[in-house]
């Protein structure tokens, strides 16, 4: 569905991403794995079209990613997007004013799941709350790609078993689900694909199932083994 062919990008000095090659296929959820640093957030920004490669290729179902690919690919950024003054009930009609996938009444029904008020403001929000709304307005598109960068980001250990079984529960057999995350831990119950992001390459990408057998080795010591 999704192709990373040869794909770099540089700042400068600074190399982010350095001749990476991936493939992104429907029906899978996706660990998008590495530290602080090693890429992973540049890579989602080029693949949305946020930001351009310096060289290489990316293409949604052979489609070069451009403004068209947009409308099929979801994308949870860390940063707090919505302006402030919104409240949920007006970032849920603006999304549905953007996106013809965007499904209002399932975005409402999230909303409830979540404990997220709709008359709150984006500016009342605590770091937690504003995660959640953020899964809820991406959860609520039918694009068949969705990036969720540190998703579980100001979550509390509590409530990030309900979020995991709600981005679970609201993914389409259709889908391909990104998610990057330093948790690993958490991860590793649910993505059926590793993919570990080193110096802004690709290291190692695989089935986790087939890691398990091949290495001997869990997701969690499979990482701490590459970046240690």
């Amino acid at each position: 569905m999704l192709k990373c062919e040869n794909l770099k990008k540089k700042y400068l000095m600074t190399t982010a991403v350095s001749d990476l090659n991936l493939e992104i296929h429907g029906g899978r959820i996706y660990a998008l794995l590495g530290p602080n640093g090693s890429g992973k957030s540049t890579l989602m920004k080029m693949i949305v079209g946020i930001t351009k490669p310096s060289s290489g290729t990316i293409t949604l179902e052979g489609e070069p990613i451009s403004y068209k690919t947009k409308a099929d690919i979801a994308y949870m950024p860390t940063e707090a997007y919505f302006f402030s003054y919104m409240t949920c009930i007006d970032i849920g009609k603006y999304y549905e004013d953007f996106f013809e996938d965007f499904d209002y009444d399932k975005y409402m029904k999230l909303l409830a799941e979540m404990d997220l008020n709709p008359a709150q403001k984006a500016r009342e929000m605590s770091s937690g709350m504003m995660a959640k709304l953020k899964i809820a307005v991406n959860l609520s598109r039918s694009a068949k790609v969705i990036l969720l960068d540190e998703p579980l980001n100001g979550i509390d250990i509590i409530a990030r078993e309900k979020i995991i079984n709600t981005i679970i529960a609201n993914v389409s057999d259709d889908s391909a689900v990104v998610i990057s995350s330093h948790l690993v831990d958490e991860l590793e119950k649910i993505v059926d694909y590793a993919i570990f992001i080193k110096n802004g390459t690709c290291v190692l990408a695989d089935d986790a199932e087939m890691i398990r057998e091949k290495y001997g080795k869990s997701i969690v010591d499979m990482y701490k083994e590459i970046y240690a």
